[in-house]
């Protein structure tokens, strides 16, 4: 059988503006599964330079490539390093128009 000759798919190639990052992290972030918020963190911090990201961030670049793996649990104050050095913010959007009186 015949192999395909196939490029590897890098996000990160694609992440060119940061209105672009912005709409990936944002929808990222609406599955449930926390390992699809961290990898879309990582293409985004590839995409702008790990090692800057890392600096900016205040922590190593391999400590960062960690924090980002699948399957990492990352302090929250870590994600929001991280965030900031990318130059954004996590935004919090209510999901319902009304509230519930029994919540």
């Amino acid at each position: 059988m015949d192999q395909l000759n196939v490029a590897p798919f890098f996000v990160s190639d694609y992440l060119s503006d940061p209105e672009m990052m912005a709409d990936y992290l944002t929808e990222a972030m609406t599955d449930p599964n926390p390992d699809v918020f961290l990898a879309a963190i990582k293409e985004v911090a590839v995409a702008r330079g790990m090692t800057l990201v890392a600096e900016d961030a205040g922590v190593g670049r391999e400590s960062l490539y960690k924090s980002l793996s699948n399957g990492a649990h990352p302090r929250f104050e870590t994600i929001l390093k991280v965030m900031r050095a990318l130059g954004f913010k996590l935004v919090a959007s209510a999901v319902t128009s009304e509230f519930s009186e029994n919540s």
